[in-house]
């Protein structure tokens, strides 16, 4: 590794001005287990690491019935699935924070980060957008919001521009009736990339779908919404054949490659049997909300 700057500002604006004075050669550090692997393995080169974590933005963790949730870009995982009022009411982030890595990178990995590094695969970021997360990002002209949906733009893309980064996630309180679910396809039980993940939010009235959003990883080159197999729900009782409607939605959603992992094809269905389980393990949370 060649030698790297780093600082570490407390507050928005030091982050900020300390990012754009870099331009592309800087790159902010939240829990570090991507970015710091990238640079040791050539895969990046920056000339500043902006370590983040000393602003109090970026470290909160705040439910409030009113208000939402708040997320801060660095808070780690382990902190979001220990409070036991954030798992009872967002159960999507739930799946997500237990799984992204092992115990000990969820002692420093965070959702901000992973949705940062843009990957197709990222566990937490279908979660996100089925509980309509929306991104809150600071940069040389102020502040700005972005639904998670439209953040990454390409593989390790995403909106930010110069100067800009990511300081937290917020997300609605769900209403009543709401479940939502995150399962994903990996070829080994832990601290593996998906093949394919889908994750899904409903709201019940009764027995009858209400609302509904479907989100895919690792089968396009960005996360997608997939809004028609959501819409393929509303108003339906979640019968199998509506099911079945929503999953070949969700396909016709998918735009996967093939590598060394899995065919297209496979992930094709995998994309179809992911959907159905995420939306039945959403509909019944719903049901016992």
């Amino acid at each position: 590794m060649r030698p790297i700057e780093y600082v570490a500002p407390t507050t928005v604006d030091e982050a900020v001005a300390a990012l754009a004075e870099k331009g592309d050669a800087a790159r902010p550090l939240a829990g570090g287990t991507d970015i710091l692997v990238q640079l040791r393995g050539g895969r990046r080169a920056v000339d500043r690491i902006v370590d983040v974590k000393r602003i109090p933005e970026l470290n909160e963790l705040s439910y409030d019935a009113q208000a939402g949730l708040r997320v801060g870009a660095a808070v780690p995982c382990h902190r979001i699935y220990e409070d036991e009022a954030i798992a009872a009411v967002y159960p999507g982030l739930m799946d997500v924070a237990t799984l992204i890595g092992g115990i000990q990178i969820q002692g420093r990995a965070s959702l901000g980060g992973n949705l940062c590094n843009a990957a197709p695969s990222g566990d937490s970021i279908p979660a996100l957008i089925a509980h309509n997360a929306v991104a809150e990002v600071a940069g040389p002209g102020g502040k700005r919001d972005v639904p998670v949906e439209d953040f990454c733009t390409a593989p390790g893309r995403t909106v930010l521009g110069p100067g800009e980064f990511l300081v937290a996630l917020r997300m609605p309180t769900p209403p009543a009736s709401f479940g939502a679910s995150y399962l994903r396809f990996i070829p080994r039980n832990e601290m593996d990339i998906a093949v394919a993940g889908a994750g899904a939010s409903v709201v019940m009235d009764g027995n009858t779908v209400t609302a509904c959003r479907v989100a895919l990883a690792s089968v396009a080159p960005t996360p997608v919404l997939a809004e028609e197999a959501g819409a393929a729900l509303v108003g339906k009782e979640p019968t199998d054949d509506a099911l079945a409607q929503a999953a070949e939605a969700a396909r016709a959603a998918a735009k996967p490659i093939s590598d060394m992992r899995g065919t297209a094809e496979y992930r094709t269905h995998l994309v179809g049997v992911l959907t159905t389980r995420a939306l039945r393990n959403a509909i019944q949370r719903a049901k016992e909300a």
